[in-house]
């Protein structure tokens, strides 16, 4: 399973690591840009987002109609112009032109239905929960290098770094990606948005995904704005920015492991999504109100801790909750909320930075935290299902068609290796009793 999740995880988390590098820095230096205000500052911070969410639903559309490689091949190619538009850019509104070509190439859903597609059912969770650790990890990594490579060599340099990174990705593309196989489910429906909504579990998954990328790039606008910003009290250098981010980012890879243990080992997601949504409460709180750089700095390292210790959970709680014909819908859904949230985030954070205060700001954020927490007490943690895999030669068809408990998930065939999939919960349902239900 490693194998197969490696390289696309690989890809993914070179085109996040693209896109995080720039974030520490990217508002300062689009504030000294010609033509910048602060709302065109949060538009650039979030602007690629917002394509991304457009172009969520005709990516993985293209994907169907001509292939998850081509695909792919083409969104890195927008990826790695934008990055250079944006390289080049000189002025405000050439730094958004590049960062809308970034997002354009929406690859982030048909990468996690590939995923969906190359791994089975049984180890599905695990493979997200890969992928989820690759992102937190290149998010890790752009906290640490970004500021220090920014303040010493520019940040048009980072975005040449992620143009080398999105050639890279096309390397592993066609070199390391596996072939999908082809999958029949019970299903004959085509997935619906409406159904996807109205399961309080899945809305639950795409309401935690869309308020974590929100606040990670409206942290990302007002931290380094009232870090050096002379109006806010704190003084402080753009090449000092590293020592906010790099103890933030360590301890964030310190509680990613554990959350990511005790979320999908021990099958308790919810306790850490509410321990996390307390962090970013307490963590805007304490940047909106302190007047001590220590103190603020502890509140950007708990704004950390929140956003690892959720990354690698959320993509594979979304697969979890969905059936298998809405896998690749749900994840469309919840990506495109939260790409669209992401944009909002760094235009509202723009928007409040030039006419509010930093108090009011941390409160603001603070009250809808606590609504969120409260909302997200709903969220039931996933029933632990079982995988019967049995090869196709060795069951009745007409039996299969018929099969219904309620203790059964759903069922599917794996066309490609010949094998019927079901889905159920072991600890109501004895595997011998379902295995002679479907035979000969």
């Amino acid at each position: 399973m490693f194998k197969k999740v490696l390289p696309l995880s690989l890809i993914l988390s070179f085109r996040f690591l693209g896109l995080f590098l720039v974030l520490p820095v990217i508002s300062i230096y689009a504030l000294d840009l010609k033509n910048s205000t602060p709302l065109l500052v949060g538009v650039v911070v979030g602007g690629y987002a917002l394509t991304q969410a457009i172009f969520q639903i005709p990516f993985g559309t293209m994907s169907d109609k001509i292939g998850r490689k081509p695909t792919l091949l083409f969104g890195l190619i927008l990826f790695l112009i934008g990055s250079l538009i944006a390289g080049y850019a000189t002025d405000i509104y050439t730094l958004m032109l590049g960062r809308f070509l970034q997002g354009a190439g929406a690859i982030g859903s048909v990468i996690t239905a590939m995923i969906a597609d190359v791994v089975e059912e049984k180890t599905r969770g695990q493979a997200m929960a890969i992928m989820g650790g690759f992102i937190a990890m290149s998010f890790a990594v752009a906290m640490a290098v970004g500021p220090v490579i920014g303040a010493h060599y520019g940040v048009s340099t980072l975005f040449f770094i992620t143009a080398g990174l999105s050639v890279a990705a096309m390397v592993l593309l066609f070199t390391k990606v596996p072939t999908p196989p082809k999958i029949i489910h019970i299903y004959h429906q085509k997935a619906k948005i409406s159904d996807i909504l109205r399961d309080r579990n899945l809305l639950n998954m795409v309401i935690i995904n869309a308020m974590q990328k929100g606040l990670m790039t409206f942290a990302f606008v007002i931290i380094p704005i009232i870090l050096v910003g002379d109006k806010y009290g704190f003084g402080w250098e753009k090449a000092e920015l590293w020592k906010v981010y790099v103890p933030a980012m360590l301890a964030g890879l310190v509680a990613m492991g554990p959350a990511a243990v005790f979320g999908e080992k021990h099958n308790k997601p919810k306790q850490i999504f509410l321990i996390s949504i307390t962090l970013f409460m307490i963590a805007f709180l304490t940047m909106g109100l302190t007047h001590s750089s220590t103190v603020f700095i502890l509140g950007v390292v708990a704004f950390f801790i929140a956003f690892n210790m959720m990354e690698p959970l959320v993509q594979s709680m979304i697969s979890k909750f969905a059936k298998v014909h809405q896998k690749g819908a749900a994840l469309g859904v919840a990506n495109s909320a939260a790409y669209f949230s992401t944009f909002i985030g760094g235009s509202l954070a723009g928007l409040l930075i030039g006419s509010s205060d930093r108090a009011t700001i941390g409160i603001s954020i603070g009250v809808i935290a606590i609504i969120w927490l409260l909302w997200t007490l709903t969220l039931q943690n996933p029933i632990k299902y079982s995988h019967l895999v049995i090869p196709m030669a060795e069951v009745d068809m007409d039996k299969l068609k018929e099969l219904e408990h309620e203790h059964i998930a759903e069922w599917f065939i794996n066309d490609t290796e010949k094998v019927v999939i079901i889905k159920y919960n072991a600890k109501k349902l004895d595997e011998n009793h379902l295995k002679t239900k479907i035979s000969f």
